[in-house]
């Protein structure tokens, strides 16, 4: 029972654009977590200490995922502790390189969720 209950909880994980593996995740994303005054900066590269190439507002859909490096592999995601994951994520943080009205970049997923998209892309 516990081994189903992991699989489902890892299965809704990917299906909801937060899940932590090298998986594609879903077509586009949604900006989450990103104040009213602020916003997503997009990076020429997967770092945020590179150069700033574009901004994505609070709250914006229809942001493409042309795909995503780092964060947790399923195996750390379902059998390691929570201490254990946030370390893991602090030496290999999940960034996904998105396109937004034109402008691609990188972006921290931890602003990110699953979104939607309905202008042909």
């Amino acid at each position: 029972m516990k081994t189903i209950l992991k699989q489902t909880l890892a299965l809704l994980i990917i299906a909801s654009g937060l899940a932590l593996a090298d998986a594609d995740g879903p077509d586009f994303f949604k900006v989450n977590g990103v104040a009213s005054n602020d916003v997503l900066n997009m990076r020429s590269k997967a770092d945020s200490n590179t150069k700033k190439v574009g901004e994505i507002p609070p709250g914006a859909d229809c942001v493409k995922n042309l795909g995503c490096k780092g964060g947790l592999t399923m195996s750390e995601f379902t059998d390691l502790s929570k201490k254990e994951q946030t370390a893991i994520l602090r030496k290999r943080p999940r960034w996904c390189h998105v396109e937004y009205k034109g402008m691609k970049g990188w972006v921290s997923a931890r602003y990110l969720g699953e979104g939607s998209c309905r202008k042909p892309y």
